[in-house]
């Protein structure tokens, strides 16, 4: 299933569209390319669409979708178990790592995790950063 996108990325696929049918000399009401937008995304109609799309903002990931990012400076790819979006705009982020990284930097020291939970940006960036200021994680979605 195709994930839905958010409310303005709907409405400019719509411009789209109807901007590429007018330059091949074929004339579309911005209605109809609306209703043509949600049924690519196998809806009736523009309004079941919207409604689906709902007003809530949208987060950077989806429940399901295998991500690159980084970690602690720590390349890996996770599966999204968990998005929730919070009152502030950002939004807490379970992530589950397809390869265990190490969290701490000693030479003689180790600790792996192989399930991150952060609380990020719509930019996919957490909130907390390290001492030299890059973002605990980066996500590339």
């Amino acid at each position: 299933m195709t994930p839905l996108p958010s409310l303005e990325s709907a409405k400019a696929q719509a411009r789209y569209l109807r901007a590429n049918h007018a330059a091949q000399g074929r004339e579309m009401s911005h209605s109809t390319a609306l209703e043509l937008v949600a049924k690519s995304y196998g809806h009736r109609d523009w309004n079941t669409l919207h409604a689906a799309i709902g007003n809530e903002p949208r987060g950077p990931v989806h429940l399901g979708q295998l991500v690159p990012g980084h970690y602690l400076s720590q390349e890996f790819l996770g599966e999204v178990i968990a998005v929730e979006p919070r009152t502030d705009g950002t939004f807490e982020v379970t992530l589950a790592l397809d390869k265990p990284v190490d969290v701490v930097t000693f030479d003689s020291f180790s600790n792996f995790r192989s399930r991150v939970r952060k609380v990020v940006g719509a930019d996919g960036r957490s909130l907390d950063k390290t001492s030299d200021g890059m973002p605990h994680l980066i996500l590339w979605g």
